[in-house]
């Protein structure tokens, strides 16, 4: 399995997909807010969601997997 990373430090304020959802590049897995910003954390290939590897309102560091995907 690959995994998705955050690219930011912030906290998770949305989760948009859930396991088994196949996704494209471009799509947008969670939503990170970072110094008052909302930064997408985007799907960078084509591939099914395995698990969900936060919650939200989780913190999470600058690449910090927040999903794996097949």
């Amino acid at each position: 399995m690959n995994t998705i990373k955050s690219i930011v430090s912030g906290s998770v304020i949305k989760i948009h997909v859930g396991p088994g959802q196949n996704v494209q590049p471009g799509d947008v897995i969670v939503t990170v807010e970072s110094m008052k910003m909302e930064i997408p954390v985007e799907a960078e290939e084509a591939g099914t969601i395995g698990e969900i590897l936060v919650s939200e309102g989780q913190p999470v560091s600058e690449e910090d997997d927040v999903a794996t995907y097949a």
